[in-house]
């Protein structure tokens, strides 16, 4: 399949159910090239197809996004297509797939501090930060550490638990490095990270 059709599918992956019909005005294509699309999407457990409509899940859009940043497809290109909800519900998402209980948007106050996505398993948490689309200097993560650093101390004052992990989750690496001991995870190495998660506690700040 063509690249840039993968991306133009993005456009018609909306939860819930679309007629092939619909599925082609959103995305600007015929009904023959909507067929391929939606082939292409299914081989990559993307949608299902039932009763003429295609059904897509909430973080379908996000996932054919990293399958086509995959494939080469420009990341700028690609994220105007994509809401930042996506990328938090993807990770949330990958947390409860490894039973972490998980929440979102997490609102502390005095100071007033949000905490985009929670996971707590065994009574250690991990504080993520989504960091949406841009590329960021090495001088921006490292602010941006330093406030998710902070925002992990002001929900250990609140919270009775007994450690939290700030980090932070991008679209754009690939490779999970770290500043100050605290990891900057490409989403799509999130998986793998939660896996080893207790076993490199030692080396995270924590």
């Amino acid at each position: 399949m063509n690249l840039q059709t993968l991306v133009k599918g993005i456009k018609g992956i909306i939860p819930g159910g679309i007629s092939v019909k619909d599925f082609a005005m959103a995305t600007s294509t015929s009904e023959e090239m909507v067929v391929e699309i939606l082939d292409n999407f299914m081989q990559n457990g993307i949608g299902t197809l039932e009763d003429g409509a295609i059904h897509f899940e909430e973080n379908d859009r996000l996932k054919t996004a990293i399958l086509a940043i995959s494939m080469g497809a420009p990341i700028d290109e690609v994220s105007t297509l994509l809401e930042w909800q996506d990328f938090e519900s993807l990770t949330a998402e990958i947390l409860e797939k490894r039973d972490f209980e998980t929440m979102r948007n997490v609102m502390l106050t005095n100071p007033r501090m949000q905490i985009d996505v929670i996971g707590i398993k065994s009574g250690i948490a991990i504080l993520i930060d989504c960091k949406h689309w841009n590329k960021m200097s090495q001088s921006a993560l490292e602010k941006a550490v330093k406030k998710q650093v902070e925002r992990t101390r002001h929900f250990l004052s609140k919270e009775k638990i007994q450690a939290a992990v700030p980090a932070i989750v991008t679209l754009y690496q690939h490779e999970t490095r770290f500043i100050e001991r605290v990891p900057i995870i490409p989403i799509h190495q999130l998986d793998s990270f939660c896996d080893e998660f207790y076993g490199n506690l030692e080396e995270l700040r924590s």
